[in-house]
């Protein structure tokens, strides 16, 4: 699930373009080589904010990794603090460490320009940044989901603090994503409780795929499976509840069809009976009525 950014795109809109015109730069970029050799940190008190970034901008332009870049980036701002190009250095130094994967870094230096910065422009994008050094952490569904909840948070950061920013549209759909994520894990846990005959705990994770995540892709087959377990349990009042709520909203869903045919199986047919949970779903969702 992890996202890519075009490091050119972000440099011509942040540095007006310079990276274009890179061959105006090589006597600078040479200049300020000599003056580190090794691993021994640069030299550059006598170079100005900008120079020093435009080697900043050449080496991430450059390398494969962002360590070089960082380091340019971190004199800026430990020498020139106040200017401009201070303010443009941690932005690109949260950018780097996100290009390069290093999610806690790349949240740090966000933050700090967040910190720093509250009102600049660019405060969306190092908001976005944040975001996504958590978003992209993101894996397989058996992994723990705090990282997911974590993203969650910081993507609606994202969507009510800039709502007319470039980067809410991305939010909201990685948002989605993130919460369908969330819905998944429900769902892998209730499948494997539902394959070991434990039905009540079961029914557990399928009710939260239901109750708060019923607008993801996972729903049909939360309530087929409710229909499942319901069966099992001899519920058959729940079960068939389950099945007209599932045919109400997604009857061309194979699910329902499913369901269909396991209570067709036992003489019955989907139907909002009895009372419980499932009826008031049933109550809302397909009467309307929710006082």
């Amino acid at each position: 699930m992890a996202s890519r950014w075009d490091a050119a795109s972000l440099h011509l809109r942040l540095a007006g373009g310079r990276l274009a015109r890179l061959g105006s730069t090589l006597v600078l970029v040479a200049a300020l080589a000599a003056c580190s050799t090794g691993n021994k940190e640069p030299d550059l008190e006598g170079f100005t904010a900008e120079e020093i970034y435009k080697r900043g901008e050449y080496e991430l332009e450059v390398s494969s990794r962002a360590g070089e870049a960082v380091r340019y980036f971190s004199e800026v701002e430990r020498l020139y603090p106040y200017s401009q190009w201070a303010k443009r250095a941690l932005i690109m130094q949260a950018f780097a460490y996100h290009r390069d994967r290093d999610y806690e870094e790349a949240r740090a230096a966000a933050q700090r320009f967040l910190d720093t910065y509250p009102g600049d422009e660019d405060a969306a994008y190092a908001q976005y940044l944040l975001a996504l050094s958590f978003y992209d952490q993101i894996d397989e569904v058996g992994r723990d989901q705090g990282l997911t909840f974590q993203a969650l948070r910081a993507l609606r950061e994202v969507i009510e603090r800039y709502p007319d920013s470039e980067y809410a549209r991305s939010s909201i759909l990685k948002f989605d994503l993130a919460f369908d994520h969330l819905a998944a894990k429900e769902m892998e846990i209730g499948r494997y409780y539902l394959k070991k005959r434990h039905y009540n705990a079961a029914i557990n994770r399928f009710r939260v795929v239901v109750e708060d995540f019923q607008t993801t892709t996972h729903t049909p087959e939360a309530l087929h499976r409710l229909v499942e377990s319901y069966l099992a349990l001899g519920l058959t009042e729940q079960a068939q509840t389950a099945a007209a709520i599932l045919g109400y909203n997604f009857q061309a869903s194979p699910f329902y069809a499913d369901s269909f045919r396991l209570l067709n199986g036992q003489g019955l047919a989907p139907d909002a009976a009895g009372e419980g949970w499932l009826r008031d779903i049933y109550r809302q969702v397909v009467l309307g009525q929710w006082l």
